[in-house]
């Protein structure tokens, strides 16, 4: 790689970091994904690629290099997540540099068929976090791991944000305003079983809640880590005899699923989840009905207390 493209490369990714919030593991992949294509367009021209043959890359390019990756066993799914990468940097680069990316933007993505959510049945999302309590020596934890999951399940929450709650979110209100994914803000109604298990976990927590420090703490009174979530969902599951589809994310899909089926509107659901394509939230359904926040707490399997 040349030293141009290598410094262009690096600009970029401070930019994804700084302007569009991309967390420390996309910023990783996105160098590993367009480092890779750089280094095959070197090899496939037997030059270095500065800046002046980067704005010439051609459609032949484009398939020679998706070929070539196809032929290292990369998946349909893995290679449509590298050149989405690598038409980001080239837009990029071609609005810095004034020339024409269409060759690469044109490129089109191959097709795969996107995995389904598994979401777990109401019983088992039920029984998966009275379950979660009994996993501990300590009542303090098996009451955080219970109200963690409760907010994955009962508001839809991704894990990390969840773990993202500072103290001074506490005690939670009717709605929460939620950062999810790059930046994005969204208010999330709190149903009261979510609302109470908080209140549980911070009557129990022998740790002293602070406004700037995390809302849930790991046992020595730091910040509690996604993997003790998924490690005492993985005991309650073989408890239960659930699959290992049964992760923190699937209480995040079923809180979606069960939402649906019982009525809830997808556009609304897509709000409630921080999703940014309505197509994504469409994994869950293909059936668009009416009316979820007027029924959103009695709807909601959890939404009872």
């Amino acid at each position: 790689m040349s030293p141009q493209a290598r410094d262009a490369l690096a600009d970029w990714l401070d930019a994804q970091a700084a302007l569009n919030g991309a967390a420390a593991n996309t910023i990783s992949a996105y160098r590993a994904d367009v480092t890779d294509f750089l280094a095959f367009m070197t090899q496939h021209h037997g030059d270095r690629q500065g800046l002046g043959p980067l704005s010439r890359i051609t459609v032949s390019d484009m398939r020679a290099w998706m070929a070539a990756t196809r032929g290292q066993g990369v998946s349909p799914r893995s290679l449509a997540r590298k050149l989405s990468a690598v038409k980001s940097f080239y837009r990029w680069l071609a609005e810095r540099h004034g020339f024409e990316p269409t060759a690469v933007l044109a490129t089109r993505s191959p097709r795969f068929r996107k995995k389904l959510p598994r979401p777990l049945d109401e019983d088992a999302a039920r029984a998966m976090i009275d379950t979660v309590q009994l996993q501990s020596a300590k009542d303090w934890v098996n009451t955080r791991d219970m109200a963690v999951l409760t907010l994955l399940y009962g508001c839809g929450l991704r894990i990390s944000e969840a773990l993202g709650l500072k103290g001074r979110d506490a005690p939670l209100g009717d709605v929460i305003r939620i950062v999810g994914k790059g930046g994005k803000e969204r208010l999330v109604p709190i149903l009261p079983a979510a609302r109470s298990a908080v209140n549980a976990y911070l009557a129990a927590c022998p740790h002293p809640q602070e406004d700037d420090g995390p809302l849930f703490r790991a046992v020595r009174g730091g910040a509690l880590a996604p993997r003790a979530v998924q490690q005492a969902m993985a005991r309650a599951r073989m408890q239960l005899g659930l699959p290992a589809t049964a992760t923190p994310h699937a209480l995040r899909h079923s809180f979606a699923t069960h939402l649906l089926n019982a009525g809830g509107d997808l556009r609304a659901i897509q709000e409630l989840l921080g999703h940014a394509s309505l197509s994504t939230t469409q994994a869950y359904t293909a059936v668009d009905t009416a009316r979820l926040m007027e029924v959103y707490a009695n709807a909601h399997p959890k939404g009872g207390g």
